[in-house]
């Protein structure tokens, strides 16, 4: 049967119309994916079923499993996704005869076939959040770029939400772990810069594990699972419920504001629309956009303190706060319309870029870059133990970093419910991403994703016509402008 094909340490069998599978430690996830095509295809091709309890030996472990049927209706497709669950039981044996029982011990996880495949020979660039490099020659290159990122997945045993909530995200959380990464990308380039890189086993500097400790999970943490799932009850969005893109940056939006150590200027641009004197405004507080470009009074005294021993980053000496451009867009009905392919590859080029977050309920992942016609990715289905930070102060960080070949998809798989994030440390920052855009615009053969304008256009609602303060009270006021990601339309730039 299909088992004795399997590596020595797998194990597979069906349960609610869903391919299971085990591993022990030891065994690549590649090679379950291998096996798991051919049994799809054996499974198609027989319409085999398996008995309802299966005994798996190998030498030294005898492994139960309960099995229920797939109905002969089901159809397989090769990028489903198949979650790996523990078994029903363990037993240890020697020499043929039973010397323990075990309690399930194997690893949950997820996986989609063939995702941890090596990069593709090809003269095409692969792009990074803005950075090039070469499949042929960088391969090194590429993966430590993308193991830098900060993974967050789904985890199980932390303190329960709200004192009486979840204690896994496992299932509904994907979407909020992808706000968490590129929330996370940000202040990384904020704090450390876009060419810090990770390296496994080295004692990290203080700023990165202050970033880390801002998602830990438990409730106290800035961004933490705990806070973005309560934030979320204000948007309208229980504990448990899945999120879409625009729910996830509104509530980072929120959150940002307590961060008083990155000082960052979180902003949602809405009705596919980017309003240069709105930002410039929210980043630079004392500005007045309405008259003449003066300081205002006491900005002189404000200007000799942070100049002094404040220690603060050169653009916030300058009075600007670093921003988070967050763009909900819907770039299609149901698919994506390909008119805006291109346009959505030249956003990772940019230096400004921190990805895009997207998908649908349970399959949310964080685009990073693409090669050729297929997108790079970061998946959150992945579910690990919660994490505790060490009594020095450090925190276990190598299952926040994703060490081995990222996944990826092709361009047109992807859902048109997204998100698109850039970072701009500077005003100057800025105005160049600004310029960038607008030579974006001028392109052929390219749809706009959205638009830049300076000031606000009349049929536009005022940001300041919103109290934007992170209160649950605003929450009503808040949803007819900004829950609009379920809605089918598609706004056109002509």
């Amino acid at each position: 049967i299909f088992f004795t094909k399997l590596p020595k340490t797998a194990f597979c069998w069906w349960q609610k119309d869903s391919l299971y599978l085990a591993r022990t430690a030891g065994l690549p996830l590649n090679e379950i994916a291998n096996c798991s095509r051919a049994f799809l295809a054996n499974q198609r091709r027989e319409r085999r079923y398996l008995p309802e309890r299966t005994t798996f030996r190998r030498p030294g472990l005898r492994l139960f499993a309960d099995v229920i049927n797939v109905p002969p209706s089901l159809e397989f497709h090769s990028d489903a996704l198949f979650p790996l669950v523990q078994l029903t039981g363990v037993q240890r044996t020697t020499k043929g005869k039973i010397v323990g029982m075990d309690a399930a011990t194997l690893t949950y996880d997820t996986l989609r076939f063939g995702e941890f495949e090596d990069f593709p020979e090809t003269p095409e660039p692969v792009w990074i959040l803005g950075k090039e490099y070469s499949a042929l020659t960088e391969k090194d290159e590429i993966l430590s770029d993308v193991t830098t990122r900060l993974w967050f997945t789904y985890r199980k045993n932390f303190p329960p939400i709200g004192g009486t909530g979840p204690t896994s995200d496992t299932g509904w959380g994907c979407m909020l772990r992808c706000g968490q990464m590129i929330l996370g990308e940000a202040l990384v380039c904020r704090h450390l810069g876009r060419d810090w890189r990770w390296a496994k086993g080295r004692k990290q500097r203080e700023e990165y594990v202050s970033i880390l400790n801002a998602f830990i999970d438990k409730k106290d943490s800035y961004y933490s699972i705990h806070q973005i799932a309560q934030m979320g009850v204000g948007e309208g969005k229980p504990i448990g419920q899945w999120y879409g893109p625009n729910t996830v940056a509104q509530v980072l939006k929120k959150l940002a504001v307590f961060d008083t150590w990155s000082r960052l200027v979180v902003h949602v641009a809405m009705d596919n629309t980017v309003i240069i004197e709105e930002i410039k405004r929210l980043c630079m507080p004392w500005l007045d956009l309405a008259g003449p470009c003066d300081q205002p009074a006491g900005a002189e005294e404000l200007n000799g303190c942070l100049e002094g021993a404040c220690a603060l980053a050169e653009e916030e000496t300058a009075l600007w706060k670093p921003l988070v451009l967050l763009i909900p867009l819907r770039l299609g009905l149901s698919d994506i319309n390909e008119a805006y392919i291109d346009t959505l590859k030249q956003c990772f080029m940019l230096p400004q870029s921190l990805g895009v977050i997207g998908g649908k309920p349970n399959s949310a992942h964080y685009f990073i870059g693409y090669v050729g016609e297929e997108l790079i990715y970061l998946d959150p289905h992945t579910t690990q133990p919660a994490v505790e930070p060490c009594e020095d102060g450090q925190v276990p960080d190598e299952t926040y970093h994703c060490q081995h070949p990222p996944c990826r998809m092709h361009i047109c798989e992807l859902d048109p419910s997204i998100a698109v994030g850039f970072f701009c440390r500077t005003e100057d920052e800025f105005d160049d991403w600004c310029m960038r855009i607008r030579r974006l615009t001028c392109k052929r053969g390219g749809l706009p994703m959205f638009e830049l304008v300076d000031s606000q256009p009349a049929h536009m609602v005022s940001i300041d016509a919103l109290n934007l303060t992170p209160d649950f009270s605003d929450s009503d006021r808040l949803e007819r402008f900004f829950d609009s990601e379920d809605e089918e339309f598609e706004i056109l730039s002509l």
